[in-house]
């Protein structure tokens, strides 16, 4: 009696993904990897040699997906009758027993009275970093940024953390994806030009949705520059955070006490937003000393639910900013676009001093916040009625606070140390809240030099320079 012919293996190539297990399974070698792209897949198929086929079908049984390999009894006469289909439709969402993930709230450790401590800037952001519970840190050194970095290396390992030396600004900013991805706090330590390198990935954790701490330590540009304290990435930071719909709250500390302070609010506000947060300091400020008071309790993180934390309950989740359908992009868009509209409206910060009855206003932040402080003071002396409006958010602008003081003020003072770049995100957040600025008169140096005091006081007590 003669047996009869069993069936040899088809393939439907738009079912392989090349996992080459029917490779593994075949006893006589007629299947091997394949050499072509399948563009309805963008994957390589492999490819059959049926000569020495017996039909065991033990690559049939291999394959792990439906209708790659069949029968060839069923496989369809006519190839364009084939049409992809999503195996979630075939077989339904995957069913994983147990309850879906919840949010594991933060908690706080008493820490023990200390006096203050004298830190220069870079270092306090540090110690506000371990402070808000910050133990994975990812960088790659750049002055005047690096003692952060440094001071990370010494600390982390001995408290269980991690500080990884990035072979590139690019490899830190994925790591910071990876690490952000799993609900961990984690930040960088930079300056300029590495943060040029750092944008792609700050568009795609802006994305995404991921939550990370950058510190901008500024230096003089454009180009390598030098190392002087410049704040020309003030336009880079609030307007220019990589392609697409991208915005990040950013602070700009004024001391090395605010570099702590405003370190330990920006984890807070980046896992609150689900989204990067920037520190914009000089490079005076990150080396310069001054007396820090540390708070009571040390954070210790929880885990939100949404995490990709590698553990049962939260295999499910996806973190990824991949929406290939322009509708879902779209739609993913305005999801941006309502929480940067909350952050608008509930983040705006300032600080001010002598504004109740100034009629001459002083706009600055950063180390040259200080210098303006001073020439305020010297104004008063001279019978002038000056006061000083320092923004601490940059994006949002606490336009909301200056508009309440702008009716009773005649002119404006804005001092920077970049050609005009604060100056255009005052103007474009009055321009969009329907206000007119008064007349302006800029106090700017460019390279790594800053303004003076006595540059700034001349400008109060002049109308030499003013524009509108």
């Amino acid at each position: 009696m003669i047996a009869p012919a069993r069936p040899k293996p088809f393939l439907q190539p738009e079912y392989c993904k090349g996992c080459l297990r029917c490779i593994d399974a075949c006893p006589r070698d007629c299947i091997t990897p394949g050499t072509t792209i399948n563009p309805a897949t963008g994957l390589v198929p492999v490819e059959l040699h049926l000569e020495n086929c017996n039909g065991c079908s033990l690559c049939m049984q291999a394959c792990p997906e439906p209708y790659g390999l069949r029968p060839e009894t069923e496989h369809l006469t006519d190839p364009r009758d084939f049409e992809l289909e999503d195996p979630a439709q075939i077989f339904g969402r995957k069913q994983v027993p147990g309850v879906p993930p919840v949010d594991l709230p933060d908690d706080f450790v008493p820490l023990p009275a200390c006096e203050p401590l004298v830190l220069k800037g870079n270092y306090a952001s540090a110690v506000g970093a371990l402070l808000a519970g910050c133990r994975h840190v990812f960088g790659y050194p750049i002055t005047p940024s690096t003692e952060g970095a440094e001071l990370m290396a010494k600390i982390l390992p001995k408290i269980g953390g991690h500080f990884i030396q990035a072979v590139s600004e690019v490899a830190a900013v994925n790591m910071m994806y990876g690490a952000g991805g799993a609900g961990v706090p984690c930040m960088t330590f930079t300056s300029g030009p590495g943060f040029s390198l750092m944008l792609e990935g700050v568009s795609y954790m802006i994305g995404a949705e991921v939550p990370g701490v950058f510190v901008n330590i500024m230096r003089g540009g454009p180009g390598l520059g030098n190392l002087g304290p410049e704040q020309a990435d003030i336009k880079l930071a609030c307007r220019g955070l990589g392609h697409g719909n991208t915005h990040a709250i950013v602070l700009a500390p004024g001391t090395p006490e605010e570099m702590l302070t405003l370190t330990m609010r920006a984890f807070e506000l980046s896992f609150l937003y689900r989204n990067p947060v920037v520190i914009l300091g000089d490079g005076f400020l990150g080396q310069m000393t001054g007396v820090v008071h540390l708070p009571a309790t040390l954070r210790k993180p929880g885990l939100p639910a949404w995490a990709v934390s590698g553990d049962r309950a939260h295999h499910l989740n996806l973190i990824c900013s991949i929406h290939l359908s322009e509708d879902d992009l779209e739609a993913h868009n305005r999801k941006l676009n309502a929480k940067y509209a909350l952050i608008s409206s509930q983040e705006q910060r300032s600080d001010t001093f002598h504004c109740e009855d100034a009629e001459v206003l002083v706009v600055a932040c950063n180390t040259p916040a200080r210098m303006a402080k001073g020439a305020v003071e010297a104004a008063r002396e001279h019978g002038v009625k000056a006061g000083l409006f320092r923004p601490i958010t940059l994006w949002p602008f606490p336009v909301d606070a200056l508009k309440a003081i702008l009716p009773r003020v005649s002119r404006l003072v804005i001092v920077e140390g970049s050609p005009g770049q604060l100056e255009d995100e005052l103007r474009l957040a009055l321009s969009h809240a329907g206000l007119v600025p008064p007349p302006i008169t800029p106090v700017q140096h460019y390279g790594g030099v800053l303004p003076s005091q006595n540059e700034i006081l001349n400008a109060i007590i002049s109308n030499q320079g003013v524009r509108s």
